[in-house]
């Protein structure tokens, strides 16, 4: 599992042979949850101080995750993406 954020004690990471719609993983503490990258649904279970945290930083780097998800179906290296500051 690629990490390719991490902010605030959130991990952000992509699989590469993960299941459609494109989304992300958030990890914070004993909690994880699925974000989609275009609508910001989730499934799972954040807290809410950083799940907002998580959205926010969806927002502002959504075409650098959609970057990523078309890069993970193609089993290519995944680039970082600038934690949330």
């Amino acid at each position: 599992m690629p990490i390719i954020s991490s902010f605030f004690g959130i991990i952000i990471a992509m699989y590469w042979r993960d299941h459609a719609p494109p989304h992300f993983h958030a990890k914070y503490g004993g909690h994880e949850a699925e974000v989609e990258i275009a609508s910001g649904a989730v499934v799972g279970h954040l807290p809410p101080r950083a799940l907002g945290l998580v959205q926010e930083w969806r927002e502002l780097h959504k075409d650098e995750l959609l970057d990523d998800w078309h890069r993970a179906e193609t089993k290519r290296v995944l680039k970082g993406i600038k934690p949330l500051e």
